[in-house]
């Protein structure tokens, strides 16, 4: 299971209220559309770029209160249901004009130098997900938006040390670069580590990601009082989605944040350990 924030959408869950089934499936399409049209096939970073670009035009339209123009009009399959579910639960658009910011910036950009790049850009990709599903719930007040916050960043920046070597391979790295330089390391470690099975041994290597995935572990944590805001089902939801992040961290350290031999997952074995851990309460928030 990736901690991806798309992947974590509830779209299948039995946890999730039959009546707003059919906001999240619109929302999630809406989402994997546009998230696919920066990530997948052969289309060039221009036609990338044009794609999301009416995805943004098409969005304005319908908060204009417009249907879509004819140039828009193959986009109605995803945009007219997700316009009426916007109108019926009274969404916000902003998070919507979010994604579409963060999936263009994926076409134009594959390095970062701070870390705090990162928190921008997932507050952008991964957050508006939490703060639509807190609307849908009308549960988005200013207290609750800070902890979906921080599940969904901590989400994110989990994903992304997940996966440093299948993005590495797609000409991709969110390592921030200075903390990479600061800790005395190449900007092409992973490079290294994909050629010398015994690289990630390295003392620097190890303390880097260690203190990277205590940072993303303190954020999943320090989101979980939000649970305990949330109606029955959706806050055991969020908990195992939680538990489900902090179980890939605990993987990643297991194999010694060697993600290039072995990508951390959750096996079968993992769902009845995480409905035990949801049964107790979360660890504190430590950093």
């Amino acid at each position: 299971m990736s901690v991806d924030h798309y992947e974590n959408f509830p779209v299948a869950s039995v946890l999730l209220p039959k009546a707003l089934r059919p906001a999240v499936h619109a929302i999630y399409r809406f989402a994997r559309s546009a998230d696919d049209i920066a990530d997948e096939g052969d289309a060039s970073a221009e036609e990338r770029l044009t794609a999301l670009h009416n995805y943004e035009k098409a969005l304005q339209q319908l908060q204009n209160g417009q249907p879509l123009s004819a140039e828009l009009a193959e986009l109605n399959p995803i945009f007219m249901p997700l316009a009426a579910q916007i109108q019926q639960h009274q969404l916000s658009y902003q998070p919507f004009h979010d994604l579409l910011s963060a999936f263009c910036q994926d076409v134009q950009q594959s390095r970062y130098t701070e870390l705090q790049e990162l928190l921008d850009y997932s507050s952008r990709s991964a957050n508006p997900v939490g703060r639509l599903m807190l609307g849908l719930y009308r549960a988005d007040n200013a207290e609750n938006l800070h902890w979906s916050d921080a599940i969904c960043t901590g989400l994110q920046l989990t994903n992304f040390w997940q996966d440093v070597a299948i993005d590495w391979q797609k000409d991709r790295a969110y390592l921030p670069q200075a903390l990479m330089q600061q800790y005395g390391l190449p900007e092409d470690f992973p490079s290294q580590c994909l050629h010398n099975p015994d690289a990630y041994l390295h003392p620097a290597w190890q303390q880097l990601m260690q203190f990277l995935v205590n940072h993303a572990r303190h954020l999943l944590v320090s989101g979980a009082p939000l649970i305990k805001q949330l109606p029955g089902r959706m806050a055991l939801e969020l908990k195992l989605v939680i538990l489900g992040g902090l179980r890939i961290l605990e993987r990643l350290e297991q194999v010694g944040f060697d993600m290039f031999h072995q990508r951390p997952v959750l096996a079968k074995a993992d769902w009845g350990r995480l409905l035990w851990r949801s049964l107790q309460p979360l660890p504190s928030p430590t950093l």
